[in-house]
C-alpha cells in the first residue's frame, strides 16, 4: 500500500511540475507573440486554460494525498483519542463518497456529454479538458484508501 502511494506521489509530482513548466513557457510564448510580434498566438490561450485546469485538479489530488489541505485541527485535538480516530474515519469515508459520486461518476458523465464538442482553436474534444475531473477523483479515492489503511494500522484500540 505504501509503495502504491509512493508511486502515485512521484507520478503526480513529476506530472504537476511538467504541467507548470509547460504553462509558464506557453504563457510566455503568448505574451511574446502578442506584444513583441503583434500577432497573438491562436492556440496558446485556450491550451493554457486546459493546462491550468489539469494542474489545479491534479495538484489538489497530490496535496490531498500529502494531507496538506486546510484542516481545523484545534477542534479535533480536543477530542479523545477514540473520538479523533472515529472522526478521521468519518472524514475519509465522506471524502470517498464525494470523490466517487461527484468527481468520478459525475465527471465521467460530463466527459461523455462534452466529448462530441470540439474546442475552438485546438480542435480537440472538450471532454479532454473535463477528463481530469474523474481521473483526479480516482486519485483522491486511492489516497483516501491509503489514509484509511494507515488509520487501521495505528488504531488506538490495538495499542
Amino acid at each position: 500500500m505504501d509503495k502504491t502511494k509512493s508511486s502515485l506521489d512521484s507520478f503526480l509530482r513529476i506530472f504537476c511540475i511538467a504541467l507548470f513548466a509547460f504553462l509558464v513557457l506557453l504563457v510566455t510564448w503568448q505574451v511574446v507573440t502578442r506584444f513583441v510580434f503583434n500577432a497573438p498566438s491562436s492556440f496558446s490561450e485556450e491550451l493554457a486554460k486546459y493546462i491550468f485546469v489539469w494542474l489545479a485538479l491534479f495538484g489538489g489530488a497530490f496535496v490531498f494525498g500529502e494531507k496538506g489541505h486546510m484542516a481545523i485541527e484545534f477542534i479535533k485535538d480536543k477530542f479523545s483519542e477514540k473520538t479523533r480516530y472515529a472522526t478521521e474515519w468519518f472524514i475519509e469515508i465522506i471524502t470517498i463518497a464525494f470523490a466517487t459520486l461527484v468527481m468520478i461518476i459525475g465527471g465521467i458523465q460530463l466527459v461523455l456529454m462534452t466529448w462530441s464538442q470540439t474546442s475552438a482553436s485546438l480542435g480537440v474534444p472538450v471532454g479532454l479538458l473535463y477528463f481530469a475531473v474523474p481521473l483526479s477523483g480516482l486519485f483522491i479515492v486511492l489516497y483516501c484508501v491509503h489514509h484509511l489503511y494507515q488509520l487501521a494500522k495505528n488504531n488506538p484500540q490495538h495499542r
